[in-house]
């Protein structure tokens, strides 16, 4: 039986396009991936830290939800995210378990669905644009409806694919990328 998976990937550190897309690359070793636009986001935590580049996937898996959060933490620790983790700072590669199926669970180590994820545009919009009919269980609203009722301030920029080198698969192209805005 399969399952679908909503992972968050980000990154901001080194080279963000490069480690965001080979993250989704890698997230197909798991089961089938539909992926979203990259994103540039102002960073949530310290405004001194560089914007990061997102997306979110949807995963099709037969994981269940605490082999697969195990697989992500590790697909982090090889790109070389240290430990301890610290919160809401830069990021080599951030890889966050958002949601599965309609599950609701607290464990631990994962809680399900992410409990801050509907308070976050950096989610909303790449997750609007893969499932924007998605019911949150928990909230039982659209992502659609969550995202136009965010009140979040920070900014969030969908990256046009004409901005992506062809020849260079996941550098952005030299200069800074227009900031065309999704809202």
């Amino acid at each position: 039986m399969t399952a679908a998976a909503y992972v968050g990937v980000g990154s901001n550190l080194g080279n963000p396009a490069t480690r965001v897309r080979a993250a989704i690359e890698a997230l197909r070793a798991l089961g089938q991936v539909r992926a979203s636009s990259l994103y540039r986001t102002e960073p949530l935590g310290d405004p001194g830290q560089p914007w990061y580049l997102n997306a979110v996937c949807e995963l099709r898996t037969g994981l269940a939800p605490e082999p697969l959060l195990a697989e992500l933490q590790s697909l982090e620790r090889r790109a070389g995210r240290p430990e301890p983790r610290v919160g809401w700072g830069p990021r080599v590669l951030d890889l966050d378990l958002l949601l599965y199926d309609q599950l609701v669970l607290s464990s631990g180590a994962l809680e399900l669905p992410h409990p801050r994820f509907h308070e976050r545009r950096f989610v909303l919009e790449p997750l609007a644009e893969l499932a924007p009919g998605l019911r949150a269980p928990r909230l039982g609203r659209s992502v659609r409806e969550l995202l136009d009722a965010l009140e979040n301030p920070l900014r969030v920029y969908r990256i046009p694919r004409i901005f992506l080198r062809p020849a260079l698969p996941g550098v952005i192209a030299s200069g800074p990328a227009p900031e065309v805005q999704t809202r």
